[in-house]
């Protein structure tokens, strides 16, 4: 199965019956440079501080998005995943981002400095920077997701069919956390 593949089935299977969230929006903004800026946008039924530990610390990315998480020992501003649960840090298809710029509660840039083995045009990906932006609504908040520099390539082009797909994906597992409680790894 190509890392494609193997990512879309795993959005598919995190995705949670239960309460409905609105949609996540999506737009696509060339840039003057040619490049694309995809932003994603997502009213999610939490506060302000719980989203923000949800995006910003191991335990809570794996309360929504994936069952291991954990902080670099050798670097603090070093989230590593796997939506494998036997893997370990440094493991080949682990994904490490690197914290950029953090304002808590409000903005969190990262860069993917790891993929898992094989993931397609890793040498492209690696130049994309992502910004997570959290804005009081009421008694809900607005998550944006936006992703910078991907070139107008065929990899990169490729690289927008993929995440645009994905990171909305990303963004309604999130809503249901906040609707139906983190996730129990154990039962999937």
């Amino acid at each position: 199965m190509n890392c494609y593949a193997a990512f879309a089935a795993l959005a598919v299977a995190l995705a949670s019956p239960g309460a409905a969230a609105e949609p996540v929006h999506v737009t696509l903004h060339r840039e003057t440079d040619r490049s694309q800026t995809m932003v994603h946008e997502a009213l999610v039924d939490g506060a302000i501080t719980d989203v923000w530990t949800a995006i910003s610390t191991p335990e809570g990315w794996m309360s929504w998005a994936v069952p291991l998480a954990w902080i670099s020992p050798a670097n603090a501003d070093v989230l590593e995943t796997s939506y494998n649960s036997a893997d370990r840090p440094g493991g080949p298809n682990t994904i490490q981002q690197r914290f950029i710029a953090r304002i808590p509660g409000r903005l969190l840039v990262f860069r993917t400095i790891k993929a898992p083995e094989g993931f397609p045009h890793w040498e492209t990906y690696r130049g994309v920077t992502s910004v997570f932006e959290l804005e009081p609504a009421g008694r809900q908040t607005r998550v944006r997701l936006t992703s910078l520099g991907y070139p107008d390539t065929n990899a990169g082009n490729a690289l927008v069919g993929f995440f645009e797909k994905g990171n909305a994906k990303t963004l309604e597992n999130l809503q249901q956390r906040f609707l139906a409680g983190p996730v129990d790894w154990n039962k999937r």
